[in-house]
């Protein structure tokens, strides 16, 4: 079974077998404006849950993403690298940033599910 969270911070994360796959939120890519470069962190990095461990940045400003819960990086999306507009075109998939080890599934009970990221959202985050 996937779950699917979203932090504070506008970052999503789909879980599966222990590796959660994490991006930018449609609403992000939406405040930052055209994508012109990503940042991705290094395979086997360890982070902890709200550390910055990669960058975006678009023609407005350069913003940090940042790790939903603690664990180890074992994956980093390599089309970002030479296409960081695809952020701007599907950023809740193709433009995933990272996959990480889940240090522990219990971090997820922290962050929000859809609904109620959307009302985050709404009021005005």
């Amino acid at each position: 079974m996937k779950i699917e969270r979203f932090s504070k911070e506008h970052e999503w994360i789909r879980v599966a077998a222990g590796i959660g796959t994490v991006g930018i939120t449609d609403h992000a890519q939406r405040q930052l404006g055209d994508v012109v470069f990503v940042e991705l962190p290094e395979v086997g990095r360890k982070a902890g849950s709200g550390e910055a461990v990669a960058v975006v940045e678009s023609v407005k400003a350069a913003s940090d993403v940042f790790s939903p819960v603690s664990g180890e990086v074992v994956e980093v999306n390599g089309d970002l690298a030479g296409a960081p507009a695809l952020v701007n075109e599907d950023a809740e998939g193709k433009a995933w940033f990272f996959r990480i080890k889940l240090a522990s599934e219990a971090e997820l009970a922290g962050l929000m599910d859809r609904a109620a990221y959307e009302a985050f959202v709404k009021e005005g985050s």
